[in-house]
């Protein structure tokens, strides 16, 4: 079963964050340039929340707010949910749906390793049994 630290081994621990005093626009530019759907926020070193696309589309968009005056703190989630390095990809797909969220920060502590979404799991649960049926059509022609 892949851990948390396993998928971050093979993703990266790239992770793309915003300050909460930044402007929603900037947030947004920021995602659209890297091919992205959701920031952490810092303030500091400190992960404060998260912004994501639909935060943009439901606090934004929908009440026909200015994305260049609203700053992330406004519209950001502050509780946060994350993933630790040893919980299972199971877990963490368990969790996200259960909270109904798409992106996962993983902390060791006070400490951001990475960032983790729905896809990088999915991904992560296909190879898996990509490798299970490989094995064991191996072992039934063998």
């Amino acid at each position: 079963m892949n851990t948390v630290s396993h998928l971050l081994h093979g993703k990266g621990h790239e992770v793309w964050s915003i300050g909460p005093d930044a402007s929603v626009y900037d947030a947004i530019h920021l995602m659209a340039e890297k091919g992205i759907g959701a920031l952490v926020v810092l303030q500091g070193e400190l992960l404060v929340g998260i912004i994501s696309e639909r935060d943009y589309a439901r606090d934004v968009v929908l009440k026909d707010r200015s994305s260049k005056e609203t700053l992330v703190r406004e519209i950001m989630s502050g509780k946060v949910v994350y993933a630790e390095p040893d919980q299972t990809v199971d877990e963490c797909l368990a969790v996200m749906t259960e909270k109904r969220i798409r992106h996962l920060p993983v902390m060791d502590g006070d400490q951001m390793l990475g960032l983790i979404s729905m896809g990088d799991l999915v991904k992560t649960i296909i190879a898996e049994q990509k490798l299970t049926i490989d094995q064991l059509e191996r072992y039934i022609t063998g």
